[in-house]
């Protein structure tokens, strides 16, 4: 059982999907929580609610597109609880783009929400993290990142950015008790991707390419990001963990 009593984490875009997903571990795991959201308010406080006589659990509304925000975020979130060990750069957007035909402002908004966001939020927390000499960030990229992906080049741009951005910061920071790694999944059964395999047809396709011939749920993603997160992972620094199913053999 991993033990994360006395950490405290903040996981952006908590309040579905795999950062929902998310919270509940860190939460059953003994840390404290802060997590944001956007839009969903109900979900979020359901969170709270389910878990508030266990551990302190907090949300921050914030659209993350707007990045000037973020700092003053991570400073009360810092405030409220004291310390911030764990960050998990989850939220983030997957929207279809051909090349040829995506406006600069599609481009843009991608690459702001998925890279900029990812960044900003990073460079808020580490001042924390090295005065504690402590800290373990994990950002939530893509196999898109690493091998591209068609009429999702905004996307897998954005992706192949936040792997960049990590090795970078393991290199950079790993002399202060800070590890930074990634967790690249594939297909994940989310509100992010329901519409695209609301398609039966097309969901067999997928699950027929996946040697595991299932498509992961958003647990199956959280629990490598707990353990990145853990002792147990204290020199892993720098690595792009792949969660696929064996789909694509990469990294």
């Amino acid at each position: 059982m991993i033990n994360l009593k006395s950490k405290t984490v903040l996981i952006t875009g908590g309040s579905r999907g795999i950062g929902a997903a998310c919270v509940k571990l860190f939460a059953n795991s003994g840390a404290d929580v802060a997590f944001t959201f956007n839009s969903r308010e109900t979900e979020a406080k359901k969170l709270v609610e389910e878990y508030s006589k266990k551990i302190k659990i907090k949300t921050y509304r914030i659209d993350i597109s707007e990045v000037d925000k973020i700092e003053s975020t991570v400073t009360k979130i810092i405030s409220d609880f004291g310390r911030l060990d764990i960050l998990i750069n989850n939220a983030g957007i997957w929207k279809q783009g051909d090349a040829d035909k995506m406006s600069l402002e599609e481009w843009e908004t991608t690459i702001r929400i998925n890279l900029t966001s990812t960044f900003v939020f990073t460079k808020a927390v580490l001042p924390s993290m090295k005065k504690n000499n402590f800290g373990r960030i994990i950002n939530i990229t893509s196999t898109a990142g690493q091998r591209g992906e068609a009429h999702y080049s905004h996307y897998a741009s954005s992706k192949g950015g936040v792997i960049s951005f990590t090795k970078s910061l393991a290199s950079e920071f790993g002399r202060y008790n800070i590890t930074s790694n990634s967790v690249a999944p594939g297909w994940v059964d989310t509100d992010m991707t329901s519409d695209a395999l609301s398609d039966k047809t097309y969901r067999n396709e997928v699950e027929k390419d996946i040697p595991l011939k299932r498509i992961a749920s958003a647990e199956d993603i959280a629990g490598p990001v707990l353990f990145l997160a853990s002792d147990l992972a204290r020199h892993i620094n720098g690595e792009i963990l792949n969660v696929n199913g064996g789909s694509i053999l990469c990294g």
